[in-house]
């Protein structure tokens, strides 16, 4: 049987892992990034994953730490203004219309937003500059053991590898975090969500769209043109058997239910790519760490889709290991403690205040929209507290 030693099993290819082999690569330290699963790097290719994702301020300097930001930048699509939308009223169109322009805060827009698939083709090609780096896309984690001094994985291929430290990175099922026996605490909302991209007449203008009604938010997120025309990102949030319903629907009637819940904002709205289905729920890890172990990103903490949180807090998570990593220390208990200290909490914090807000969009009874509606009013004529609120969803400090 092969056995190998680095500095650094990473348990997961997805995006955070991918970033975290690429950082720690940048950083100088020898990295395995294993994933059971080879990562779809084409936006028309089976199992393309048709979301998108926005890097938010605090995200951008662990990326071009790790070299990943230079290759990005020429694909990104800056997001300068967030605008909510409270369609909550008798008929589903705009009664109350807020926008939260990042210039009020900062001289950057609010973030930069990517499709999912771009991000793996060009993370999969800045691993493939790195000589510390060996990326082995088909390969499953199967078994760990962790001591004082090392960790020892088990792969799907045959091979073994020991580590100074094990990243996992492998999702909200993570079987790395299941080895250390590492519980966690779920909450379900009953609701799942559709990802596509639109085309539509009117520009977005960098503006990302957040239209509340009842059952979750419909967010536009801009992107770049498509076949002349101006695209945006959907990620439709609705109650499980609604999303049912609608994914069955035909094409046509699709086109109707969608045009009517984005209240006619952007014009005719046509889909431009098929639809996914995405589960919603929140969930925390009892604790960050485990002997040798470090878990991020969806082993740690997963988020519903709103305020571009989740990612954003796996890098944040990400930028605490690499600032904390030492090669002298590297894997010990005091830097592993640190790192629980330092970003148990914030997640923590941050996956309260999503989950408030996912709660305060499913809201159906029209007297409760109608106090949504007038919450929001109520905050945004508040300059500080509009502009608290603004570097709060920033990660700003």
């Amino acid at each position: 049987m092969q056995k190998t030693a680095v500095d650094v099993l990473i348990s997961g290819g997805g995006v955070a892992g991918l970033a975290a082999a690429a950082a720690f690569g940048a950083a100088g330290y020898s990295v395995i990034c294993v994933d059971p699963a080879p990562p779809v790097t084409s936006g028309d290719a089976p199992g393309a994953d048709l979301r998108t994702t926005a890097f938010l301020q605090p995200s951008i300097p662990v990326l071009q730490a790790a070299g990943l930001w230079a290759r990005l930048e020429p694909h990104a699509m800056p997001l300068q203004v967030m605008r909510i939308v409270d369609a909550g009223g008798v008929e589903p169109v705009a009664r109350v219309v807020h926008d939260f322009d990042a210039s009020d805060v900062s001289a950057q827009p609010f973030g930069w937003n990517l499709p999912n698939w771009l991000l793996r083709r060009e993370f999969v090609a800045r691993l493939d500059e790195l000589p510390t780096v060996d990326f082995r896309p088909g390969v499953a984690t199967k078994r760990l053991l962790t001591r004082d001094r090392e960790a020892l994985v088990w792969l799907s291929d045959g091979s073994s590898v020991t580590a100074r430290l094990v990243v996992a990175a492998d999702g909200r099922h993570s079987p790395v975090r299941k080895a250390l026996g590492i519980g966690v605490k779920t909450t379900r909302y009953g609701q799942k969500a559709l990802a596509f991209a639109v085309t539509h007449p009117d520009p977005h203008n960098n503006v990302s769209t957040e239209v509340h009604r009842s059952g979750g938010p419909f967010t536009l997120v801009p992107l770049p043109d498509h076949q002349g025309k101006p695209c945006s990102a959907v990620v439709w949030m609705e109650t499980g058997p609604e999303v049912d319903r609608l994914k069955s629907l035909s094409r046509e009637d699709f086109a109707q239910a969608m045009n009517e819940r984005s209240a006619g904002l952007f014009g005719w709205l046509e889909q431009a790519s098929a639809l996914t289905v995405w589960p919603i729920i929140t969930q925390q890890a009892e604790r960050m760490i485990g002997q040798r172990t470090a878990l991020m990103a969806e082993a740690a903490h997963v988020v519903p889709p709103i305020g571009a949180q989740g990612l954003n807090m796996s890098l944040g998570d990400l930028t605490a290991l690499i600032d904390l990593a030492n090669p002298e220390t590297l894997g010990e208990p005091g830097p592993l403690d640190a790192y629980q200290r330092r970003r148990w909490p914030e997640v923590a914090l941050r996956l309260a205040g999503v989950d408030a807000l996912n709660r305060a969009s499913m809201i159906e009874a029209r007297p409760l929209r109608d106090a949504r509606a007038a919450t929001l009013n109520a905050l945004y004529s508040l300059a500080p507290v509009r502009k608290g609120l603004m570097q709060l969803g920033i990660g700003m400090r």
